[in-house]
């Protein structure tokens, strides 16, 4: 009999990203991060000139933190453990929005802090890929976790199907993100481990029961 089947994001959910990233700009690329409301695009300035950066300097910076900083990241509270005990109930893979040439990093990276599991990259909506991995592993229920409700509205067009949690983990974005829950494309909203594992638990109980 085929396992259950929890594919999770990594950044914000599993490890901190913005606030790291947010340090290294100020620390190094003469750049200040400021969320305003939920434009990222628009959380980028200059400090000498306080001009929002263009969308390729945003991207070369972002392409700049993956290739050099990740050692900056570090887990979010419960994130570790809770993955632990997720594993012995069914299997776990991390989906991640990262260039291909990022996948080994990012293994590497998590194992580092104690999640040893399968890592699949993406870019784009990520429901494409989601469907792709679950014709792969054939479970007997498919849960899905991520901090964007871009992508969960993605998954459940896609794969549809699929219980979906929304989980952000950085308080820098979780008070202005959009809620996927209440876009009605999740089951669940809930922002912290120590929450988000019962919760996930209590599905998985309901597979066996």
């Amino acid at each position: 009999m085929s396992r259950p089947l929890i594919i999770s994001d990594c950044d914000e959910v599993l490890l901190y990203m913005v606030a790291p990233f947010r340090d290294w700009l100020a620390e190094t690329q003469g750049v200040d991060f400021h969320m305003v409301g939920n434009d990222f695009a628009h959380a980028l300035r200059w400090q000498e000139s306080g001009e929002v950066l263009a969308p390729e300097d945003i991207w070369k910076k972002l392409r700049g933190f993956f290739d050099t900083e990740m050692h900056r990241q570090t887990p979010i509270a419960g994130a570790v453990d809770a993955m632990a005990k997720l594993a012995e109930h069914a299997d776990v893979v991390v989906l991640t929005n990262l260039a291909d040439h990022h996948r080994e990093m990012r293994f590497e990276q998590l194992a580092g802090h104690g999640i040893d599991t399968r890592v699949f990259t993406n870019q784009g909506p990520k429901g494409p890929a989601l469907q792709n991995i679950v014709a792969e592993y054939a479970p007997s229920r498919t849960f899905f976790i991520d901090d964007l409700a871009q992508h969960h509205r993605s998954a459940r067009e896609v794969v549809g199907t699929i219980t979906t949690l929304h989980l952000c983990g950085e308080p820098l974005l979780a008070p202005v993100i959009d809620c996927a829950h209440k876009s009605g494309h999740a089951d669940a909203r809930i922002d912290s481990w120590d929450e988000a594992l019962p919760w996930l638990m209590r599905q998985l109980e309901k597979e066996t029961t």
